[in-house]
C-alpha cells in the first residue's frame, strides 16, 4: 500500500525470561509436515437470504460496498444487518489502528500486536507447520481487532535479490512458495478471517510498479508466477485475492479479462472476491466487468472513486447494469457469511499480544536462522573462561517492526539482538557494546516519497571514525565478538528497489576492521534479502543470517548463537557471488522502462545457477547444522508410474553428530532427454525430519506425478513427458546425495 508508516525509535519491550526456557526439541516444531492442508470452500447455502437483502437494497447502497467507504473497509448497510467488510494490513502481524479517511495513528492505546517473522523468515523455516501455525496465531489477533479480512500474505516471486519486497514475498522457487503459502491461508480462515493473497500477479519489482507492463511468455507465466495463486484457490480456497498495480501484457491487473475472469475464476473456480491494491484501479465499467469487486485507495475522497459516484452514473445511464453490481455485491455478502461477520454463528475467538502468540513468534524465529558458515565449531559459543563478549553494530539495537514505506506492526514487544544476548548470557559474562556503523541516508538524493521508486533509499557509507574507534577497542578488550549487520525496514522497503547489492552505511569495512581486531568474531547478518557477502564469508569463522524476525527475534538468535537452539534454517532463494550472475541481471531484463520482459523465463533463482552452472555463494536451500547429517537407503515406492499415480520416497535420515538437530531434505527432479527445454532440475518435495544425536529417522515425501508436468502452450493444458526421470535427494540444491532412476508411461 502506498503508505508511510509513521516510525517509533522505541517501543517498550518486555525481557521475555520464562517462556523460552523450554528444551530445543520443544521449542520448534515436531516437523513430520505429514498433513495436507485443505481449505473449506465458500458457502452457497445463505444465497437465499443474500439474493432477499439485495432486493431490499438500493443501488447507492449495493455500490458503497464495492469501494472504501474508509482507509480500511467498505460500506456496510446497517438498516439491513450488513457490516462494513474491515480490513486490516499486514505481513508482519496486524497493523495499528489508524484513522478512518487518513494514514495517521488513530491513537488506541489497546491496538498492539505481535510482532511476527516476516515472509522470507517464515519461508526459511522449510516448515508447514510453522506457516499453519502462522495463520492461526495471526488470525486470533485479527479478530480480537474484529477484523474480517488480512491483507495478506504475499506470494510473489523473488525475481531479483534488489527487490524492495523481497523480505516480505517467500520464496524463487513456486513449489515452496505455495507448500508456505497453502498452510498460512488455512490457518488464518479457520479462525473466520479472509486471507487476501496478494499481488496477482507478476508483480515482482517495486520500480516502476504503478505502470510497468509486465511481459511473459505463457510457459513461464503457468509454470513459476501462478502455481502459489493456483493453489491459494484451489487447495486452500482462498476468499480473496488482491490485483496488483503493474500491467500484465498491455492492461492494468485490477481490469485485466484474462488473470482475473478467464484464468483466476473460469479455470480455477475462484468463488471469492478482488480487492485492488490501494489507488490500483483505473476505470469504471472495464474494473467490474473484467473481475474486480471491490476498489480500495487513498488519494481522494471516496466518493471519486472509479466505483463510486462514477459508477453510479454509469448504471444510470446504461453502460453498467444493475444485474452486473448485484453480482459483485453477491459475492462480497458470501465472504462475509463465510466468515460468520454475517448469519449468525459462533465466530473465532480473538486475543492478541498474548505469551501464546510470542511463543509462536518465538518458534518461527529459531527455526527460521540460517548458518551459513562455522569454522572450527565457533558457533555454537563456547562460554568456558570467557568472561566479556563485544557487541558491536547498529543491527543489535536496531527494532524493525515499524519503519519503511509499508505496513508494520505497533508492539510492546521487539527483543532487539542485543537484549536477547543480555537476557540469555550469565551475569559473569560482561557485554562491550559498540554501535560501530551509523545508520545514515543523503535526504537530497533520496527522492520524494511520492516517487520513491524511481530513487531509492541513498545510503552514507562513510563510517564514523570515532565509531570504528569504539568498534575496534570493543573488540579488541573482549574475549570473543559478535557483530550485526545486514539492513532494516528503512532500507528494504516497499515501494523502491536497493540500487545494488552492497552493504549499507560502510559496514563492510567496519567488519573487516573488527575482525582484525578480534579474528574470533562471528558475523550476523539482520536482512531480509541477499547482500554482497563474499568478502565477508572469507574473512570471518561464523556467519549466521537471520531476517526481520519478529517480537522474540533477539532471543531466538541467542538461543541460537549459544547452542540452546540447533540452527535448522535453510535459504528460500539463492545468494549470488555477483549480481550479474542472478538471471533477471544477467539477461539485462530488469528493471525495464515503461515494460519488463522476463527474458531469463522458466530459469528464475536455482533453476539458472543451476542450469547455466553458474557458482552461487550459497545455494539454494543451503543452511547447516551443528551436528551432521547422513541420508541412507533411498528408495521408491516403484520403478514405474502411471500419469495418475503418486510417487512416493522414503530415505533415512541419520544424525551422525553429538547433538539433537533438524534437517530438511529437499526432493529435487529432472528429466535429461527431454524434448522441452527445461531446468536442470527442480523443488517438488520436501520435509524436515527432527533426529536425536546418533538416531535414524525414516522420512517419507509423496509427489503426484501430475507434479511433474509442464505446461503445453500449443494445447494449453499441463502436459506429464513420459520417459526416464532422475529423483535427486539432497540438503541444498547444489549438496545432492541420492538418486532414484524412475520411469513414468
Amino acid at each position: 500500500m502506498k503508505n508511510k508508516m509513521i516510525f517509533l525509535s522505541s517501543a517498550l519491550v518486555f525481557a521475555f525470561f520464562t517462556s523460552c526456557k523450554n528444551d530445543a526439541q520443544t521449542l520448534a516444531s515436531n516437523s513430520a509436515q505429514t498433513e495436507e492442508y485443505v481449505g473449506k470452500e465458500i458457502s452457497t447455502d445463505h444465497d437465499a437470504e443474500i439474493d432477499k437483502l439485495i432486493s431490499q437494497m438500493t443501488l447507492e447502497e449495493k455500490i458503497g460496498m464495492l469501494h472504501g467507504n474508509s482507509m480500511f473497509a467498505n460500506a456496510g448497510v446497517k438498516r439491513l444487518g450488513i457490516p462494513e467488510l474491515k480490513m486490516a494490513d499486514g505481513p508482519l502481524g496486524v497493523r495499528e489502528e489508524i484513522s478512518r479517511d487518513n494514514w495517521a495513528p488513530a491513537g488506541w492505546t489497546n491496538d498492539f500486536a505481535t510482532y511476527y517473522p516476516a515472509g522470507g523468515a517464515l519461508a526459511a523455516t522449510w516448515n508447514a507447520e510453522m506457516a499453519h501455525t502462522f495463520g492461526t496465531s495471526l488470525g486470533e489477533e485479527l479478530r480480537a481487532r474484529d477484523k474480517d479480512m488480512l491483507l495478506s500474505p504475499a506470494i510473489n516471486m523473488v525475481r531479483t535479490p534488489l527487490g524492495g519486497r523481497t523480505y516480505e514475498y517467500m520464496s524463487e522457487d513456486p513449489f515452496l512458495n505455495k507448500k508456505i503459502a497453502v498452510p498460512l491461508i488455512v490457518g488464518l480462515q479457520e479462525k473466520d478471517v479472509m486471507a487476501c493473497v496478494k499481488h496477482y500477479a507478476a508483480n515482482n519489482q517495486e520500480t516502476n510498479r504503478d505502470f510497468v507492463d509486465v511481459q511473459i511468455d505463457e510457459r513461464t507465466l503457468r509454470e513459476i508466477y501462478l502455481p502459489a495463486f493456483e493453489a491459494s484457490v484451489k487447495e486452500a480456497k482462498a476468499y480473496s485475492i488482491m490485483g496488483a498495480y503493474n500491467k500484465f501484457r498491455g492492461e492494468y491487473l485490477c481490469e485485466n479479462d484474462y488473470m482475473l475472469n478467464k484464468i483466476l475464476r473460469d479455470e480455477w473456480g475462484f468463488k471469492g472476491i478482488v480487492v485492488s491494491d490501494w489507488a490500483a484501479v483505473h476505470s469504471t465499467a472495464k474494473s467490474l466487468k473484467n473481475g474486480l469487486d471491490i476498489e480500495m485507495g487513498t488519494p481522494k475522497p471516496f466518493n471519486e472513486f472509479f466505483l463510486a459516484d462514477k459508477l453510479i452514473a454509469a448504471v444510470k445511464s446504461g453502460e453498467v447494469s444493475e444485474k452486473e453490481i448485484d453480482l459483485h455485491v453477491k459475492r462480497i455478502l458470501r465472504t462475509l457469511f463465510q466468515v460468520k461477520a454475517m448469519g449468525g454463528g459462533t465466530r473465532a475467538k480473538g486475543s492478541i499480544a498474548t505469551e501464546a502468540h510470542y511463543q509462536d513468534a518465538y518458534k518461527i524465529a529459531a527455526e527460521a536462522i540460517v548458518l551459513l558458515k562455522n569454522e572450527n565449531n565457533a558457533l555454537p559459543l563456547k562460554l568456558d573462561g570467557v568472561k566479556s563478549i563485544a557487541v558491536i553494530g547498529n543491527n543489535a539495537t536496531k527494532k524493525n517492526a515499524l519503519g519503511g514505506f509499508g505496513a508494520g506492526v505497533k508492539t510492546k514487544r521487539e527483543v532487539t539482538p542485543l537484549e536477547g544476548l543480555k537476557n540469555r548470557l550469565p551475569s559473569s559474562v560482561k557485554i562491550n557494546y559498540a554501535e560501530g556503523y551509523l545508520e545514515r541516508y543523503d535526504k537530497k538524493n533520496r527522492g520524494n516519497l511520492g516517487n520513491i521508486t524511481a530513487n531509492g533509499p541513498v545510503t552514507i557509507d562513510a563510517l564514523d571514525p570515532a565509531k570504528v574507534q569504539e568498534a575496534v577497542e570493543a573488540a579488541k578488550s573482549s574475549d570473543v565478538a559478535i557483530i550485526f549487520a545486514g539492513s532494516n525496514r528503512d532500507y528494504e522497503t516497499e515501494a523502491s528497489d536497493r540500487r545494488d547489492l552492497h552493504l549499507p552505511f560502510g559496514q563492510e569495512e567496519l567488519i573487516k576492521k573488527v575482525i582484525e581486531a578480534n579474528p574470533k568474531t562471528i558475523v550476523v547478518f539482520v536482512a531480509g534479502a541477499p547482500f554482497d557477502i563474499n568478502e565477508i564469508s572469507k574473512k570471518s569463522q561464523a556467519v549466521v543470517w537471520s531476517w526481520f524476525n519478529g517480537s522474540e527475534g533477539g532471543n531466538a538468535l541467542a538461543d541460537v548463537i549459544l547452542g540452546k537452539v540447533n540452527p535448522s534454517g535453510k535459504l528460500p532463494w539463492t545468494m549470488p557471488v555477483a549480481l550479474k550472475d542472478s538471471p533477471a541481471h544477467a539477461t539485462n531484463s530488469f528493471p525495464g522502462d515503461k515494460a519488463v520482459n522476463y527474458a531469463e523465463g522458466i530459469l528464475i533463482g536455482y533453476r539458472w545457477f543451476d542450469t547455466k552452472n553458474v557458482a552461487p555463494l550459497y545455494p539454494f536451500g543451503y543452511g547447516l547444522s551443528y551436528t551432521t547429517f547422513a541420508l541412507d537407503n533411498a528408495k521408491a515406492n516403484k520403478d514405474s508410474y502411471a500419469q495418475n499415480d503418486v510417487i512416493e520416497v522414503t530415505v533415512e535420515v541419520k544424525n551422525t553428530g553429538k547433538v539433537d538437530g533438524k534437517e530438511v531434505v529437499q526432493l529435487y527432479t529432472s528429466k535429461s532427454d527431454s524434448k522441452i527445454t527445461r531446468a536442470a532440475q527442480e523443488l517438488k518435495g520436501f520435509k524436515k525430519a527432527d533426529v536425536k544425536a546418533g538416531s535414524s529417522e525414516k522420512v517419507t515425501i509423496k509427489v503426484p506425478v501430475k507434479e511433474l508436468a509442464y505446461y503445453d502452450v500449443a494445447a494449453k493444458k499441463w502436459t506429464v513427458e513420459p520417459g526416464k526421470y532422475t529423483i535427486k535427494l539432497g540438503t541444498s540444491s547444489r549438496d545432492i546425495k541420492k538418486e532414484i532412476q524412475i520411469t513414468v508411461k
